[in-house]
């Protein structure tokens, strides 16, 4: 086995990963279910229920009621293929893939369980409680949980997903027990990584070392950093973040593939060139790292690192890859996986929970409405694997690309079996995880992080408090408040100011500090109170120098009418897979006319541009590149 390398930064000669001073989190999340959903929020989630999140299970069935890869069907050395979904050819490689079905089945659960602890849906949560019962029986009289019988548990020089496997499991189970509040289920846990901790002990241990570089499932594992946060936000136990800056450690010691590791952030100059969803996860363990230790060389590592994801994000918000960033620059035509929006959704709502700095905020709500609701079906329970912010062709490959007679990921389906299972259990978590961070406490009282319609009902100096946020934010921008206490209670109540609002209006006096609006008063039985934020389209260029509008929290766009045809039906009515064609494949140049606010629409206008196919100008209409199937966000500029 390979030696680690010892990192040194250039502090005082201590070692890049000594721990100097643990920095705290300045905001703290609620429990699963505290911040609930309403209005178009509530509706997405119900149709992803019955949808793709409610019948994932049924439509891919091999792979997540087949398998019982926890249980029965734990991987050994006698297993040397696996039905996992993808299509590829036969060979030994296959082998580095035994673990997938694992991030499948406990991926699409946790999407499954929050969207229904989120709408208490009655049935389903028996049906999740079923399925999460099953799953803890499994556990081992040492606290093993995991994929891996006791012959090949814990000692890998290669492709693995025992952290990986555990990881996505974990989150799930950690998030149950916030619903059922049940210290059964904690404890389980809790014993769980006990038995990691046992088994790689910190500094006496390599879980990343790899005789292969390339790596995947083993350097997914390095997320299991989600599982050591959280219990370290229900348990204050410190050696929960102590072991997360030990992970980091050893996966930047180690000979990958990987754009995270320590010495590579170090140079500004390495352009991000890795499979795009393991470099987007991976800024979540960078952070957990830096926080745990206060060391200021892994908090310039961290810098680097967001200064490098800077130039990989498209006008959407959403980061390069499709499936990998290979050192280039974003632009409106490039690719991106569904998986990597939520991975870096993440890790935006980490960065704001850590600073409480409404930037990270900003960066997540733009994501959210412009990358996530822009790649979601508008009408149907479906998504695209991957997707571009110009999408001018769903047919398979690349805005029409049929180079590669394998690549199906450009379309929209409720499965993507034939690449692999990954983006739509994904597509179930993003909703619930944004939800949970819609509201956050701190020392005064409550924020509102993250806008939208929604109903907090929590605790603050032991007096019941529920607060309804009622608006159809962000396709208005105008928030109806009525905060409600179960006897008078003092506490500071703060509403992000969005970074695109000019000014704000409101009927109760405020302050403003760090981009939040403070009410800081007794709130009585019930205080009704509304905010408003004004705004005006903005331009905005590309790094190819074509340009781009932005109207409020929205990206907009020239929808493109399209042609649907369907390529496959399932059995759950309503769900399908369907490419889309242009019914006229014009592409427009921007001319320099002003934009004109279309009175029927908030956040649409009109404006002459050049049909490059005719060479005449037309009207077209701008509006929310949101629940766009077919659009053109970005125009070359014509000069008249």
């Amino acid at each position: 086995m390979l030696l680690p390398l010892v990192l040194r930064s250039q502090h005082n000669g201590t070692t890049a990963f000594s721990k100097v001073k643990p920095v705290p989190s300045q905001l703290q999340q609620l429990p699963l279910g505290e911040v609930q959903p309403g209005g178009w929020l509530r509706d997405e989630l119900r149709k992803n229920l019955s949808g793709f999140t409610g019948n994932l299970d049924s439509l891919a069935p091999d792979l997540i009621l087949h398998d019982d890869i926890y249980g029965k069907n734990r991987l050994s050395k006698k297993i040397k293929s696996k039905n996992v979904g993808a299509v590829a050819e036969e060979g030994e490689w296959q082998v580095q893939y035994l673990w997938w079905n694992s991030e499948t089945q406990s991926n699409w659960l946790d999407g499954f369980m929050r969207t229904a602890v989120l709408l208490n849906d009655k049935k389903q949560l028996k049906k999740a409680e079923q399925i999460i019962n099953r799953l803890l029986a499994t556990q081992d009289k040492d606290g093993y949980i995991g994929i891996y019988d006791k012959e090949l548990r814990y000692k890998f020089d290669n492709e693995n997903g025992e952290l990986w496997a555990k990881a996505t499991l974990y989150r799930v189970l950690l998030g149950w027990y916030e619903h059922k509040k049940d210290k059964r289920i904690l404890a389980a846990v809790e014993r769980a990584v006990a038995n990691v901790m046992r088994s790689y002990p910190a500094y006496q241990s390599h879980p990343f070392y790899s005789v292969n570089p390339n790596a995947g499932g083993l350097t997914h594992g390095l997320v299991f950093t989600d599982v050591l946060e959280q219990l370290f936000v229900i348990t204050k136990k410190q050696h929960y973040l102590d072991y997360c800056l030990f992970l980091y450690k050893d996966f930047s010691e180690q000979i990958l593939n990987e754009d995270a590791q320590y010495q590579k952030l170090l140079d500004i100059n390495l352009p991000l060139k890795g499979h795009g969803v393991h470099t987007y996860e991976h800024l979540r363990p960078v952070i957990a790292a830096f926080y745990a230790s206060g060391n200021p060389a892994l908090k310039k590592a961290l810098d680097h690192f967001l200064l490098k994801i800077k130039k990989v994000i498209t006008p959407s918000g959403a980061p390069l890859g499709d499936e990998f960033i290979l050192g280039r620059a974003a632009d409106a035509r490039t690719g991106y996986e569904y998986c990597s929006l939520h991975e870096l959704m993440a890790a935006w709502i980490s960065l704001l929970v850590k600073t409480a700095n409404k930037k990270h905020a900003d960066d997540t709500e733009h994501l959210f409405f412009n990358a996530v609701l822009g790649n979601t079906h508008p009408h149907e329970s479906a998504i695209c694997y991957l997707k571009q912010d110009n999408a001018f062709v769903l047919a398979g490959g690349n805005n029409g690309d049929t180079t590669d007679k394998h690549q199906t990921r450009y379309r929209y389906s409720p499965v993507h079996k034939e690449a692999a299972v990954c983006c739509v259990p994904n597509a179930g978590r993003i909703m619930p995880y944004y939800i949970l961070h819609m509201w956050m406490k701190d020392n005064d009282g409550l924020a509102a992080s993250l806008l939208g319609p929604s109903t907090v009902s929590t605790s603050i100096k032991n007096s019941a408090v529920t607060i309804n946020e009622e608006t159809a934010y962000p396709f208005e921008n105008s928030i109806r408040f009525t905060v409600q206490c179960k006897q008078p209670t003092a506490f500071a109540l703060k509403i992000r100011k969005p970074d695109w609002a000019l000014h704000v209006q409101t009927s109760l006096p405020y302050i403003e500090e760090n981009g939040f609006l403070i009410f800081r008063q007794l709130w009585k039985k019930e205080t009704v109170f509304s905010v408003s934020f004004h705004t005006e389209v903005v331009k905005y260029q590309t790094a190819t120098n074509e340009v781009y509008f932005k109207s409020g929290p929205f990206v907009l766009c020239r929808q493109i009418e399209a042609k649907q045809t369907v390529t496959k039906t399932y059995s759950v009515q309503g769900l399908h897979e369907s490419m889309y064609h242009p019914v006229q494949p014009s592409l427009f140049q921007y001319t320099n006319e002003i934009l004109q606010p279309y009175e029927q629409k908030p956040h649409t206008f009109t404006t002459w541009m050049l049909n490059s196919t005719t060479g005449k100008k037309e009207v077209v209409m701008l509006e929310p590149m949101a629940k766009s199937i077919l659009r053109q966000v970005s125009f070359q500029v014509k000069e008249q």
